[in-house]
């Protein structure tokens, strides 16, 4: 993109006296609207659909193959979990029938969570930390203690395509489902543009169900959040083959956080065919959003110790700074079955963000007391990324054993552009923050693009079953190249460019002796982009291949029909590269092994759970220092636990009680393991009502998240911050069908 197209972008955002609803948004709305209008309306969604697997005796079978890709599994009694997910280029398999620990949150789960972005769907999952801010402006986790989503580079697949998803925050109005898969997987998904490996997760958009759905829903939170978001889905067609399902929020208001207001639009639309053998879908997506305040995670300088937490209300960002976003998101899908047990598809999408913020940079804690300083900049950012794949599924035996074959080729690429201009560093406190006279800091002049990359690779994969499928093996290898570039921002020429390649492998059993009880065992690598020695060393300028991040793992799975629990035990170690005297060599090492035990269902009529407990023993096996040799890794608590649960109550229909404990044991802010995060603990209550109000079903919901205002730092990020942990807050909403 040239300079003035990069300023051209830049003048979509609105000023801050003006914020009009974007043009996408606005007439996207106004047609949605009068789909609702010439309908008619109904009460209720009927989108949940069962999948099931073809039987497929000979290749030569003239039974249909079922859409593997998109059918989704369904969900275990009270409607939270589903039975399966997507695993990248397999297509939706079922929980007992996949060789690794996966969890997958549904639309009706993330509705009744009251969720406002990706992130308070995800925390509740034992194997998964938040690592982000409380009024923030990105998504970013530990899973299984390796971080995933930090930096400019998406790492949340959208309907199993990287690429895709807005950049920064996702709002799950437009999401019928968070699958994540723990551990990594370079061959299912292909290399994670940030080098993610602790896992995948991947959200699959709504789509129209069969039954016609108008759904009004007006939120609160705390202080003064108001939003109304609509739901519109209808099908026409002799077999209802042609859906249109779109989704609209607009939310703002000042939040629990001193000073802080925020603003968010968003407006999805998925549109399907699904014919005989042909099915296409294409989803379009606007997300829009402005913070005033915008909290930002916390370094703590060397020497001291991490001072106790501040109140959660306590927001040390000046009030007349901003960030602003917008994201533009698109994906079309075409499958077509060229034979009844042989499926080709494609896809292609790509997001276009655009970001303007001007804000503290990452404050520094500098002493018991509290005190910070800070630096504020004017920064732009634009983030192009596009996405390509194209493969064939086929099913067919060869004696008494089935396979379910798979081969795909994929193309992801992103281009990052950003610059600032610095103002002047405040200083401020923790405990009582100071407001500081306001600056005027000019935007940068132009925005010159300072990294690209190129990811591609050819993948192929076999599940060879037998015994009625009580043994399944699966077995691939996939091909990766890495290609990137850094640029000069002032010449515009390379500064450093990548380019190698990697082979991993996935090799995963599945033992099923009964029908409900599945044993798994899996080998699986995930790549990160390898380094390139440093000016310092003497090897300078040498590149180093795809750092590979091996995973062992063993498992077992127990289905009651109403309940799900896996209990899982596993071994990641991820390598690095240091500066040994003047060599700069691969030979550092983290280590994370542990336990994880998940439950999630129906454990007596009415009871529902949803949690598990993870234990992980990290520890930095190899480094340059005897004082950081056998540490623990920065981020990595030794103990994670949830554990929600619902009762419907006996005596009064249509009233559902809710609580959840949110447990995360000691973190590590520094490698010399000399500056920690003490444990924290919250609880969160809630209660919903689903009756009928003139003739239309409606449903109450009531939330208080950290329920007793405990007052906590909530994550550390690889980069050594830390988050402030959120302050009590309460949600309500009413969802009417009209």
């Amino acid at each position: 993109m040239s300079q003035p197209q990069s300023r051209r972008q830049l003048s979509r955002f609105p000023s801050a006296c003006q914020l009009p609803l974007k043009p996408v948004t606005a007439a996207l709305y106004q047609a949605m609207l009068c789909i609702a209008v010439g309908s008619g309306a109904v009460t209720f969604d009927a989108y949940a659909q069962a999948s099931s697997e073809a039987t497929l005796p000979t290749v030569t079978v003239s039974a249909s193959v079922p859409n593997e890709a998109s059918e989704l599994p369904a969900p275990y009694a009270g409607g939270q979990t589903a039975r399966g997910g997507r695993l990248g280029m397999l297509g939706n398999r079922g929980n007992m029938d996949t060789p690794f620990s996966t969890s997958s949150y549904t639309a009706q789960r993330i509705e009744d969570q009251q969720a406002v972005t990706l992130a308070d769907v995800l925390n509740a999952d034992p194997s998964i930390r938040f690592t982000g801010q409380t009024g923030g402006v990105t998504d970013s986790f530990m899973i299984r203690g390796f971080p995933i989503n930090e930096g400019n580079l998406s790492e949340i697949a959208f309907d199993g395509v990287y690429g895709v998803s807005p950049n920064y925050h996702l709002f799950p109005e437009y999401i019928e489902r968070v699958e994540v898969l723990k551990g990594p997987a370079a061959l299912l998904y292909g290399m994670s543009p940030n080098s993610g490996v602790g896992g995948v997760v991947n959200v699959v958009p709504k789509r129209a169900g069969d039954v016609d759905l108008n759904r009004f829903t007006l939120d609160y939170g705390s202080d003064a959040q108001v939003g109304g978001g609509v739901d519109l889905s209808r099908r026409w067609g002799k077999d209802k083959e042609w859906g249109v399902r779109f989704n609209g929020l607009h939310r703002q208001g000042g939040t629990a956080l001193d000073n802080q207001k925020s603003r968010s639009e968003v407006a999805a639309v998925g549109l399907d065919y699904r014919g005989e053998r042909l099915r296409v879908s294409l989803d379009l997506i606007e997300q829009y959003q402005w913070i005033d305040a915008p909290t930002r995670p916390f370094l703590v300088a060397s020497g001291i110790k991490v001072p106790a937490a501040p109140d959660g209300r306590r927001n040390v960002t000046q009030p007349w700074t901003w960030w602003k976003s917008n994201d533009v998101s698109t994906l079309l899908r075409v499958e077509y079955d060229v034979a009844d047990n042989v499926t080709v598809y494609a896809d292609a999408g790509g997001t276009r963000s655009d970001v303007s913020r001007l804000s503290d940079q990452t404050p520094t804690i500098l002493n018991a007391a509290g005190d910070t300083s800070a630096a504020v900049q004017n920064w732009r950012f634009q983030i192009n990324r596009m996405s390509f794949d194209t493969g064939v599924r086929a099913k067919f035996d060869t004696g008494p054993v089935r396979h379910s074959f798979a081969v795909q080729g994929n193309l992801y690429s992103d281009r990052i552009a950003n610059a600032n201009v610095a103002g002047t560093p405040v200083q401020s406190n923790i405990y009582n923050p100071v407001v500081r006279p306001a600056q005027s800091i000019a935007p940068p002049k132009y925005v010159p693009k300072v990294s690209d990359s190129t990811l591609s690779g050819v993948a192929l994969v076999d599940t060879l079953s037998a015994l009625d499928d009580r043994v399944a093996l699966t077995l691939g290898l996939r091909y990766q190249q890495v290609e990137s570039s850094n640029y000069n921002a002032a010449t515009g020429a390379k500064s450093a460019s990548y380019d190698e390649s990697a082979v991993t492998p996935l090799a995963g059993i599945v033992f099923k002796p009964w029908r409900n009880v599945s044993f798994y065992a899996n080998y699986v690598e995930g790549l990160s982009k390898g380094d390139i020695a440093p000016a310092t060393a003497s090897n300078a300028g040498q590149v180093f291949a795809p750092y590979k991040t091996k995973q062992q793992e063993v498992g077992v799975k127990v289905d009651s029909g109403s309940l799900l629990a896996t209990l899982s035990a596993f071994r990641m170690t991820k390598p690095s590269g240091q500066l040994y005297g003047t060599v700069y060599a691969i030979d550092s090492e983290q280590r994370n092994q542990g336990l994880e035990l998940t439950v999630a269902g129906e454990v007596v009529r009415r009871v529902r759970l949803l949690g598990g407990v993870t234990w992980i023993d990290g520890k930095l096996t190899q480094t340059n220092s005897p004082t950081t040799q056998g540490n623990r890794p920065v981020g990595v608590p030794n103990v994670m636990a949830n554990l929600g649960a619902e009762w419907d109550l006996p005596w009064l229909q249509g009233l559902t009680l809710t609580s959840a404990m949110n447990y995360t044991g000691r973190v590590n802010v520094n490698q010399a393991n000399t500056q920690q995060v003490a444990s924290w603990t919250t609880f969160d209550f809630g209660a919903r009502y689903r009756t009928k109000v003139a003739g239309k079903a409606t449903t109450f919901r009531a939330t208080v998240i950290n329920a007793f205002d405990k007052n906590y730092w909530g994550g550390v990020a690889s980069y050594s911050t830390i988050s402030q942990g959120a302050p009590r807050t309460f949600l309500g909403s009413v969802t009417v069908d009209f």
